[in-house]
């Protein structure tokens, strides 16, 4: 079968939820002060990273009853099922920055452009559409994220297939259908809408593949996609795999350059400090009779992809997901 109907409807729910908060973004942009652009949207950045988090929050919420209707509740047999946090995957992007310097950016972008000598226009227009792709990726981002750890503490789900649907870059259709192990980084570019869907013993997903795909699109999207010479090059038979590097361009959420990455964000509050806390206070490290007050967690905060490489096995991984305030 392709993708379930389920599946599909889960990742039409965050590319709404994606694009109503960037339009939400878009409103606070429009009260900047041109004449002073700098200092104005500093007064302005909390408002935006307040409805950038609430979209990430949002977005890492919709998981649970997702899965729980696809695949049935685990925690009807197992009480104490882990649970994702949905707070621990807000206020950073998908490299683990921090969303407050990160949306700082756009600013930026207009300031330089105005400095060349640009029109104020054309430089607001940038530094905006700068600002869509970075709230509408942060909550994708978040989205997927919660969706493969969630995966990765059910026992039973063995993997994900990319769930792609019409409209997708050729990069994106040319992985549709490929089926992942769960600790597998989730290939995406800027404003990716792709999603994935759980592989169980019971429930196997057959999605279209990339040529079947191709075959579905009208002569109009096979251009928009593939361009002039791509949508002619598809007609005359050349191979899908030869026409598109799929990788191109792409990257895991969470991995840069090889690094490991990490996050600050969660680590002077939420779920993370205050199990680190705890875990120190059994270690004896810190005295019980000591408050929480001021505390903040000399441990580096791994961000979910990430886990998934350093992890030895699944197992490892679920462990390390835990301690990281992921799922509980």
């Amino acid at each position: 079968m392709s993708p379930s109907p389920l599946a599909v409807a889960h990742v039409d729910a965050r590319q709404r939820l994606a694009l109503a908060t960037a339009l939400a973004t878009h409103r606070v942009w429009g009260r900047l002060d041109q004449d002073n652009l700098h200092q104005s949207w500093l007064g302005l950045v909390g408002d935006v990273l307040a409805i950038v988090m609430s979209g990430q929050v949002a977005a890492a919420q919709m998981t649970g009853p997702w899965l729980n209707e696809l695949l049935g509740s685990e925690n009807e047999d197992r009480p104490d099922a882990d649970q994702v946090v949905p707070e621990a995957f807000a206020g950073v992007d998908g490299a683990g920055r921090p969303l407050p310097g990160v949306l700082m950016a756009p600013v930026w972008t207009a300031l330089r452009l105005v400095t060349a000598g640009r029109p104020i226009v054309q430089a607001l227009v940038a530094g905006r559409s700068l600002l869509d792709a970075i709230a509408q990726t942060a909550v994708a981002d978040v989205g997927r994220a919660a969706d493969s750890v969630a995966m990765t503490a059910r026992p039973s789900v063995t993997g994900y297939i990319r769930v792609v649907e019409g409209g997708a870059c050729s990069r994106c259709l040319i992985l549709a259908g490929n089926e992942y192990q769960t600790d597998k980084a989730f290939l995406r570019h800027p404003r990716c809408n792709c999603g994935m869907e759980p592989v169980t013993r019971e429930h196997r997903p057959r999605p279209a593949s990339p040529n079947e795909l191709v075959a579905q699109m009208s002569e109009e999207q096979r251009r928009k996609t593939f361009g002039e010479a791509g949508a002619k090059a598809i007609a005359d038979g050349v191979d899908l795999g030869q026409l598109v590097n799929a990788r191109r361009g792409m990257s895991g959420a969470s991995v840069l350059g090889g690094r490991a990455v990490t996050t600050t964000e969660g680590t002077v509050r939420g779920e993370f400090r205050r199990r680190e806390f705890r875990r120190l206070q059994a270690e004896g490290a810190i005295p019980r009779s000591r408050s929480m007050r001021g505390f903040r967690p000399t441990v580096a905060r791994l961000m979910p992809e990430e886990i998934y490489r350093l992890a030895d096995d699944r197992q490892h991984a679920v462990q390390l997901l835990r301690q990281h305030g992921f799922i509980v």
